[in-house]
Formats: C-alpha cells, sequence, structure tokens
C-alpha cells in the first residue's frame, strides 16, 4: 500500500511541477503583502483563493492535512470556506470572472496536492458531501468556453463539476447522470442545431425516467426556447441559465430539500404562461405568402451596374498566416464580454467599475500572445474561392468555364409584413437576376495544433490559461476572418483597391459587400457549409471538418459567403410560413420534415406531429 501512496504523490509532484510552469503565461508576479503570512492556516487560505496567489497554497495545505490529520476535510472545510468567500463576493459584483478564474486554479492546485494522500475506495474511503453537477456540450457541437466558464463558477459555490467535455450524446449524457449519482446536470451549445439536440436529450431522460433538475446555456438558448422546446417534453425541473453567474441560485434552489419542489412547479407554471404567451404572439403575426416576398425584393438599378470581375477566379490557400499581423485584426471587445466584462474596447480599461480587473486580463491576454506566437501554439490557416454564380430567383448556381453548373446555394427571403418601400430581403437579391455575377466563400481557422498547449493546462487544472488561450484563438480567427476578406476585396477580387480603412472602420463594416455565414441572422439555415465545404475542399486545404451538426472543427474556425455588391447590407431573416419551407425543401431536395428540423428556429408555424420542432 506505501508503494501505491508512493506512486500516486510522485505522480502529483509531477503534475504540480507541470502546473507551476504553465502558470508563468499568465502574467508578471504580484506584489505581495506578506502581512497575512502570519494568520492561522485556515485564513492564509482564504486569502490565497480570494487573492489568487499560487506561491504559498501547497505548504498552508499541507499544513491544513497535518491539522485537521484528513485531507477530505481540508477539501470540504478552509479549501470550501475559502472558494464560498469567493462565491459571496462574485455574486455580489465584488470579484470579477478572471479574478473567480484564478481562484478555481488555486484550489484545484490544493486539491491536487492532496489527492495523494486520499485513502482508496478499498480503504473505506469517506464520500463528499459536495453536490454534483454533470456538465456537457451537446452531440454535434464543439464550443465549450461557456460551459467552462459556468463549471468554475459553480466550482467556487461548493459543488463538484463533472465535464464530460463536448460531442457528448444522449445516452451517454444520462449513463454518466446515473453511474455518478449527479444532482444537476448542464447541457450546454453553441450553434442552433444544438437545440433541437437539447430537446432529444430531455425527452430521452424523461423515458428513462430520470428526475434530475436540467439547466440548459449557450449562445443560441434562450428562455422562451427553453419553455416552449425543452420545458414540455421533460416532467423534471428544466431552467434556462442566461449566464454564468445565475447559475448557483438557480442550482441551489432547484436541488435544496426546502425550496425543490416548490421550485420546479414554480418553473412549471411560469413557462406555460410563457408558452401560451408565445402562441398568441404567434397567432397575430402577420406573414406575407412567399410569392407576395419575393414580388418585393431589395431595389437595385441592376441597368447601371455592372459586376466587377475578380482578378482571381477558383480557389486560394493562405496557409501559416502571420500572427503577428492578424493581432492587428482583433477586436477586443468580444473577448472582454467571454469575460464576463461589460463595456466596449478600449473604453473598459477605464470603466470606474471593471476597468481595473480589464487592464489587467488585457495584459495577460498580451503577454499570452506574445508567447503563442513565438512558441507556435498554434498556426492559422484559410482557404477561399471566388466563382461565377447564375441566379435562380433565391437560389445561386456556381458555375465553371464551360458554363456547367457546379455548385449551388440555397437562400431565404423575410416574410414578415412590411411598410411602403420596405423590402423582404434575401442575400440572392445581391446577385445579378439575369447576367454572370460572382460569389464568394472562405474558411479560415486559428485552432491548428492547439490541442497539445490545452492539454498541458488541463492537465494542470489551469482554467485561467485554458480560458483565455481559448479565448485569444476565437479572436484570431476572427481577425483571420476580417484580414483576408480585406485581402479579397483590395487584391484578390479587386472590386475595392483604394480601400483604407482603420481596424475600427473595420469593426464598423464600413467596407464594400459583405460576409455572412450560415448560421447567422440572414442565412440562419446551417447545412449550408456542406457547400462552402466541398467547393474549398475545406478538410484538405486547411484541415477543417464539419461535425453532424455542421459545426466547424477546430472551434476556432469561421466560414461564410463573400458578396461584392455595394448594396448589400446585413438583415435577420426573421420568421417565415410553411410555403416558404416547402419550397426550400424542394429547392434543397430534402423533405418537409427535414427542412422543418433545419429551420425550426425561424418557423413561424407549428409543424405537424413535430413537438422538437415547434417555433421560437
Amino acid at each position: 500500500m506505501e508503494d501505491v501512496l508512493f506512486d500516486r504523490r510522485e505522480d502529483a509532484t509531477e503534475r504540480l511541477l507541470d502546473f507551476a510552469e504553465t502558470v508563468k503565461v499568465s502574467g508578471k508576479k504580484e506584489v505581495i503583502n506578506e502581512a497575512w503570512r502570519s494568520d492561522p492556516v485556515s485564513k492564509r487560505i482564504e486569502h490565497a483563493l480570494v487573492k489568487g496567489i499560487l506561491d504559498f497554497i501547497i505548504e498552508d495545505t499541507e499544513a491544513a492535512r497535518l491539522e485537521l490529520n484528513n485531507p477530505l476535510k481540508v477539501i470540504e472545510g478552509p479549501l470550501m470556506d475559502g472558494m464560498n468567500v469567493v462565491g459571496d463576493l462574485f455574486g455580489e459584483g465584488k470579484m470579477f470572472l478572471p479574478q473567480v478564474v484564478k481562484s478555481a486554479r488555486v484550489m484545484k492546485k490544493a486539491v491536487a496536492y492532496l489527492e495523494p494522500f486520499m485513502p482508496l475506495p478499498e480503504e473505506g474511503q469517506e464520500k463528499s458531501s459536495l453536490k454534483k453537477v454533470l456538465m456537457a456540450t451537446v452531440k454535434g457541437d464543439v464550443h465549450d468556453i461557456g460551459k467552462n466558464i459556468v463549471g468554475v463558477v459553480l466550482a467556487c459555490n461548493s459543488y463538484q463539476i463533472i465535464d464530460l467535455g463536448v460531442m457528448v450524446d444522449a445516452q451517454k449524457i444520462i449513463d454518466e447522470a446515473i453511474k455518478n449519482d449527479v444532482d444537476i446536470i448542464g447541457l450546454s451549445g453553441l450553434i442552433t442545431p444544438s437545440l433541437d439536440e437539447m430537446v432529444n436529450v430531455a425527452s430521452e431522460m424523461e423515458r428513462q425516467g430520470l428526475k434530475i433538475p436540467l439547466l440548459i446555456g449557450g449562445a443560441t438558448t434562450s428562455r422562451i426556447h427553453t419553455a416552449v422546446k425543452i420545458d414540455p417534453v421533460y416532467s423534471g425541473t428544466v431552467v434556462h441559465v442566461t449566464d454564468a453567474s445565475k447559475s448557483v441560485p438557480i442550482a441551489g434552489e432547484a436541488i435544496s430539500l426546502e425550496t425543490k419542489d416548490s421550485y420546479r412547479l414554480k418553473i412549471k407554471e411560469t413557462y406555460a404562461q410563457l408558452r401560451v404567451e408565445h402562441e398568441a404572439r404567434q397567432a397575430v403575426k402577420q406573414l406575407v405568402t412567399y410569392e407576395e416576398a419575393k414580388a418585393n425584393p431589395t431595389e437595385i438599378d441592376w441597368k447601371q451596374f455592372t459586376p466587377v470581375k475578380p482578378k482571381q477566379l477558383g480557389n486560394t490557400v493562405l496557409e501559416n498566416l502571420d500572427l503577428n499581423i492578424l493581432r492587428k485584426y482583433i477586436d477586443w471587445t468580444p473577448f472582454f464580454s467571454t469575460w464576463m466584462l461589460s463595456g466596449r474596447y478600449p473604453k473598459i480599461l477605464e470603466d470606474p467599475i471593471v476597468g481595473e480587473e480589464a487592464k489587467k486580463l488585457f495584459a495577460d491576454a498580451n503577454q499570452m500572445l506574445d508567447k503563442l506566437i513565438s512558441e507556435k501554439w498554434l498556426s492559422a490557416n484559410a482557404v477561399f474561392g471566388i466563382y461565377p454564380v447564375k441566379r435562380v430567383e433565391d437560389d445561386a448556381f456556381v458555375i465553371n468555364q464551360g458554363g456547367e453548373k457546379v455548385g449551388k446555394f440555397h437562400f431565404l427571403r423575410q416574410q414578415g409584413k412590411k411598410g411602403k418601400g420596405v423590402p423582404n430581403r434575401s442575400l440572392a437579391d445581391y446577385i445579378h437576376p439575369k447576367e454572370i455575377d460572382y460569389l464568394g466563400c472562405f474558411a479560415v481557422t486559428a485552432g491548428t495544433g492547439m490541442e497539445s498547449k490545452l492539454a498541458e493546462f488541463q492537465k494542470a487544472g489551469d482554467d485561467y490559461n485554458d480560458i483565455l488561450f481559448k479565448a485569444l484563438a476565437d479572436r484570431l480567427a476572427e481577425a483571420a476572418a476580417e484580414y483576408i476578406h480585406e485581402l479579397v476585396r483590395k487584391d484578390y477580387w479587386g472590386y475595392s483597391k483604394q480601400e483604407d480603412l482603420t481596424n475600427d472602420s473595420l469593426i464598423r463594416e464600413e467596407y464594400l459587400g459583405i460576409r455572412p455565414a450560415p448560421g447567422y441572422p440572414a442565412c440562419p439555415e446551417h447545412s449550408e457549409k456542406e457547400e462552402i465545404a466541398r467547393l474549398l475542399e475545406m478538410e484538405k486545404n486547411v484541415g477543417i471538418t464539419l461535425t453532424s451538426s455542421y459545426a466547424m472543427y477546430p472551434t476556432s474556425s469561421v466560414s461564410g459567403f463573400y458578396f461584392a455588391n455595394p448594396n448589400s447590407k446585413y438583415f435577420g431573416l426573421g420568421k417565415i410560413g410553411e410555403d416558404q419551407v416547402a419550397n426550400y425543401a424542394e429547392r434543397k431536395g430534402i423533405s418537409l420534415k427535414e427542412a422543418e428540423k433545419l429551420l425550426s428556429p425561424n418557423l413561424a408555424y407549428q409543424p405537424k406531429l413535430n413537438l422538437a420542432s415547434q417555433p421560437i
């Protein structure tokens, strides 16, 4: 037995050395007031957790272990007490997310140190009193930053997190929930197809008799979606969580013996009322027919417009983009939003409430950028294609030099009733209705090679640098999309050769043309990425693949279209009617049921016998 404990402790020592190395990228060592070092050990641990100080946590954790003579009591005593203080300060707005994630890093380092001292199960290991939360990004989806942040916040409030990662199918979620006897299940997803997968998970939980509270979160989810789609198929508690800070009180009420029954009834009643109100709104929503919508397109004087012939047709691959150039194109505002720091860059750095923490985060981010560029932690690659196209109503056929049709894109049209002079827009409106025109596609990734560095952070339990690295990779991917679009406008297509815009102007989209992406408001249907992937030979050229739900992998990837028409603008599709959905199904060569599933968030009607596709 001593040999087993020695091996486990030696392994832990190796992990801690790895940890010490990985945290070096997070910034300069903070100047520390040493007075707190004379406090009792429990207060020293609390101080280290609140301030995110790593330097003495092993020393103090060992002192607490010797004092309490039980590693589990150290975790559930001074460590969890300190994290509860962190959770309280976060809930009161006195700490911000970057600080909380640093606190979690200290906690994980302490727990990693204690693990070798924990008795093995056969030795009669005590059962932890911590409530368990199982978290997963659903099948077909690969995004996990938001899920990881929620996990950190819950862990700061005495919850044990079991994270199944990404692309997790319904049965594995259910099996692991039962196996680990969890108290809560949290589902996450970013892309719209994940909405239906969440319905599937809830349906399976109901079919298999689970009553575990279900928390729903992610960029495309919403309270009304949860009420209309997910709540009706699961008799247990189902709650939409708007952001990480809301997860703690929701989880508490959902599982507390004193509140869980009344909370479930309250949520069920609230969501039932939301469904009634939603149905009433749908009943009065005014749509025109699809034929009427087509008769009211964007007005463009085509007699005065001649499409600019691109300087270079076909596909172009650009490998190993210069990351020093890409960093100049970063839009930092969404980066701060990822960390729940609200405000536009650069004003956020001077904000009286979040400015101090924003400055620290910004410094850490740029220090990591320096390191990831110099040490080549990842690479960025791009492929884009510019093709002759022939428009047929709301479709665009890609043609080759011989005039043969070699590809096809299907666009959707607004059907909401418009005021006088307001068009029912479609992206197809920006393509010449009679002459040969041109359309571009692109795919960029800044996620190539990320896995090894992420594995280092994850092995070390370093959530801060893990999230920071992923957030920076996402920003670099968006920056690459911005940079490549500029090259296309000024050179490869050349329809805006004289353009000279600052990065702020690019962020404000002051350039000619647009680059909408499948899954976004003007073209919300994700499966069109398949045609982009085929035409660009995306996997072969830049290593990007599509999941079963059309999410791109690596995660830090972006794809979309290029429209050059100077009249083109972004818009939201809104709700559409059954006549257009049927037409779309016919154009794509799929069944009406499949089209309804693909377009479910935009349906202005309830499909027959298809609960999962109710509109939101």
